[in-house]
């Protein structure tokens, strides 16, 4: 029979999940290696053509491929909400409480997050009778710079992805909306980027129309 000893501290329960002293965990890591390191464009131009490309097959419509890209973005902008949040510091990590807060909060956090620079604009629907319609206007998406659209489908706007993700933010955000991707960039003059149009051809519009209970809440914090 042997004579070894059980090792010391054999009988301590293990320690469980330890937080760093500085409190810094996982989540607040970038995903390369420095936080000035970008991804970089050819490998994201192929990906996202492939996201397309499979979104494509078995279409009936224009329509239908755009709301394929929508769905795939969506789940990523619920996802990034609670990330962009968990980072802020405990003070200021409280979700957006009415509308223009999270305008803003998709203007600046979630557009610097994933493209580098906040969105070009914001702007409310001028229509008095359309005041649940918002604007979010970016000059150059990202997502359209390397996609070539053929002439049969020259309505196509692949920002429709885009448009998913902040549909996903306004869900997570208990703020349902619909958003939907509009090229105007050889339509309309600047507006809230003060550009001709001519400058930036594929400038596009994300129209956010939040849900009917959206409004009422509004304005019941407005009466507030």
């Amino acid at each position: 029979m042997s004579n070894m000893q059980p090792s010391k501290g054999s009988g301590k329960e293990q320690p469980g999940l330890r937080y760093p002293t500085n409190g810094k965990t996982i989540y607040h890591r970038p995903l390369n290696r420095t936080k000035t390191a970008e991804l970089s464009g050819a490998s994201f131009a192929y990906l996202f053509a492939e996201m397309v490309s499979y979104a494509s097959k078995r279409i009936e419509s224009i329509q239908d491929l755009e709301k394929r890209l929508n769905v795939q973005g969506h789940p990523i902008g619920l996802k990034l909400l609670d990330l962009l949040l968990y980072r802020e510091p405990a003070r200021s990590q409280t979700r957006p409480l009415n509308i223009i807060a999270l305008l803003h909060f998709i203007k600046l956090n979630v557009w610097q997050h994933l493209f580098g620079a906040a969105a070009d604009g914001l702007e409310k629907s001028s229509d008095p009778a359309k005041p649940d319609e918002y604007m979010i206007i970016d000059n150059e998406p990202l997502v359209n710079r390397y996609v070539s659209v053929p002439r049969d489908m020259s309505q196509l706007n692949c920002a429709a992805y885009v448009a998913g993700i902040i549909e996903g933010v306004c869900d997570g955000a208990a703020f349902p909306a619909r958003v939907t991707a509009h090229s105007v960039g050889r339509q309309e003059d600047g507006g809230a980027s003060g550009a001709p149009a001519e400058m930036w051809p594929g400038r596009t519009v994300f129209l956010v129309k939040f849900a009917p209970e959206v409004m009422e809440r509004e304005g019941y914090l407005g009466k507030g």
